[in-house]
């Protein structure tokens, strides 16, 4: 079959609670441009998800700013990371808000079209592969290899590679909850996304 659709469809911002109201458009980078500010935008479909639970949400999202406002690695690795992931579970929430956000962060259209093809890509330093590499080792064996780590060992100290391991984790947890429950990409009209194959299940 295929991938599920709104299974638990995100919460219209008329329907939110008080709690979500008062929490989540906290989370807003541009809070300007969304209803809940007067703006045109309806709610990102991940602030109407988290308002199903924000207590859960607020925690989520507390924790992945750590990795976005504050991170110890480089934007630009972050993204190549979060691309794989999103790319490897075929979540399209995931990568239709990456593929703009990396872009943001300096990666190119070839950039992507590497993260599609894997660390065999020819674009990529030897580091950007160890960082490729490590997405699919965890995805596929649960653990980034000692090939792989030998890679990485020699570019990022202690806390920079525990955060590497919890943007792969995160993200993937993320996708999961993501395809699990059909949440819906947000448009991106900004930026050309190239398409992901659906998810088979």
């Amino acid at each position: 079959m295929t991938a599920p659709v709104d299974r638990i469809p995100p919460l219209l911002f008329a329907d939110w609670d008080e709690s979500a109201r008062r929490i989540l458009p906290g989370y807003l980078r541009r809070p300007e441009l969304y209803e809940s500010h007067g703006g045109p935008r309806p709610m990102p479909g991940a602030l109407g998800h988290y308002a199903h639970h924000v207590r859960l949400g607020d925690a989520w999202m507390n924790f992945s700013d750590v990795l976005a406002k504050d991170p110890l690695l480089d934007p630009r690795y972050r993204e190549i990371l979060v691309l794989r992931v999103a790319w490897r579970t075929r979540s399209g929430y995931e990568w239709y808000q990456h593929v703009r956000i990396a872009q943001q962060c300096g990666l190119t259209v070839e950039h992507i079209e590497a993260a599609m093809e894997g660390p065999d890509a020819t674009l990529w330093t030897p580091l950007e592969r160890g960082l490729v590499a490590a997405v699919d080792d965890m995805v596929d064996r649960f653990v980034v290899s000692d090939a792989t780590w030998k890679q990485l060992r020699p570019h990022f100290d202690d806390p920079q590679l525990t955060e590497l391991l919890y943007v792969v984790g995160s993200y993937l947890c993320l996708a999961l909850v993501c395809n699990s429950v059909g949440l819906a990409p947000d448009p991106a009209p900004e930026v050309e996304v190239p398409p992901i194959p659906p998810l088979e299940v």
